[in-house]
């Protein structure tokens, strides 16, 4: 028992970590805008566009991701608004 009452606040600061990740800011006309803490990369922001938009179909407007063999790839900067718009 007392293992699970370690273990518990640590997934509570994990699960807490993953929230502060992206913060929406406009999602409107086919398009969803937001911004992502450190440490967040491509194939999370691919995911995210993906899931908000209901689509695979979709581009970033400023190039920052895009698809290579392998995966989503890209170098996104903390502190920016990166856009996406389904096609």
């Amino acid at each position: 028992m007392r293992f699970f009452s370690l273990f518990i606040p640590f997934l509570a600061s994990v699960y807490a970590g993953y929230e502060k990740t992206c913060n929406e800011i406009t999602p409107q006309n086919n398009c969803v805008s937001f911004s992502v803490g450190s440490g967040t990369g491509c194939a999370w922001m691919c995911q995210y566009c993906e899931d908000q938009l209901g689509t695979t179909n979709y581009y970033f407007t400023d190039g920052v991701c895009s698809y290579e063999s392998g995966g989503c790839v890209g170098n996104p900067q903390v502190g920016v608004t990166y856009t996406c718009c389904s096609n």
